[in-house]
């Protein structure tokens, strides 16, 4: 699933190629059609904005609400370039100063008023963004301590709590600050919790600058030795999503 450096990195891409510009906007794709795409067809891209998964592009009195979910993406292209996928799977397509935006796949895409898209319940429950420029982890801290017997490591997957955290930076995070992700939030300290929120910020931003390019510690390394003790990682799944966690039993408690 993308998460929230994927899509900070896509805003920056926005901004530096399609904000202030007018766009050509068509679906060749029935589901984009169906989020209503095109109505977009002549306006200009005003505001840019991330916020955990969640990307939103602002025309004035309209807006597109995209997330990613497991499989979506957007892809840049110069005109006339070949696409890595064929135009007709394309949800959306954004053309202006010099560049095709293109959208394939995910579970939200849509079209709505800006007016609508401040009130989408769905908006309206997340968290504070892990990457946003103000961001405050006491917040946090203080909302995973109302239910104290969850795991952290699910917690963190809770963008009702903290948006913008996926499974990578779950496990990669708590490796960091060396605590184990089934450990329940009401036996994790406030500085231990803090130490996890940070290194998960550090980490994506990390992660925003280079472009994506990054070497894992532990997640995915469910066959691989740890980089600390050379012990056996562990992975299985976590909470009701049954997301996979990645961890050291050793240097992780």
């Amino acid at each position: 699933m993308a998460e929230g450096d994927t899509i900070l990195r896509l805003a920056r891409r926005f901004e530096a190629n399609l904000l202030g510009e007018m766009v050509a906007a068509s679906a060749p794709n029935p589901r984009g059609k169906a989020a209503a795409v095109e109505r977009l067809d002549g306006r200009t891209l005003e505001t840019v904005e991330a916020h955990g998964k969640h990307l939103l592009l602002g025309f004035g009195e309209l807006a597109l609400h995209s997330h990613l979910g497991m499989s979506g993406g957007w892809h840049f292209y110069r005109p006339g370039a070949r696409w890595r996928r064929p135009r007709s799977s394309a949800w959306a397509l954004l053309s202006g100063g010099g560049w095709e935006a293109v959208q394939f796949g995910g579970p939200t895409l849509k079209v709505t008023t800006t007016v609508r898209l401040r009130r989408d319940p769905q908006l309206a429950r997340l968290g504070p963004d892990i990457l946003a420029e103000d961001f405050d982890p006491a917040p946090v801290v203080a909302a995973m301590r109302a239910d104290p017997g969850r795991g952290l490591g699910d917690a963190l997957l809770d963008q009702h709590l903290v948006a913008g955290i996926g499974n990578i930076f779950k496990s990669e995070a708590c490796f960091a600050a060396r605590v184990d992700p089934w450990r329940p939030v009401g036996e994790v300290s406030d500085e231990v919790l803090l130490a996890v929120l940070a290194a998960a910020r550090e980490q994506m931003l990390a992660a925003v600058e280079s472009g994506g390019r990054h070497s894992f510690r532990v997640y995915k390394r469910r066959q691989g030795a740890c980089p600390s003790c050379r012990g056996p990682i562990s992975s299985r799944g976590q909470g009701d999503a049954n997301r996979t966690t990645y961890w050291c039993p050793r240097c992780q408690r």
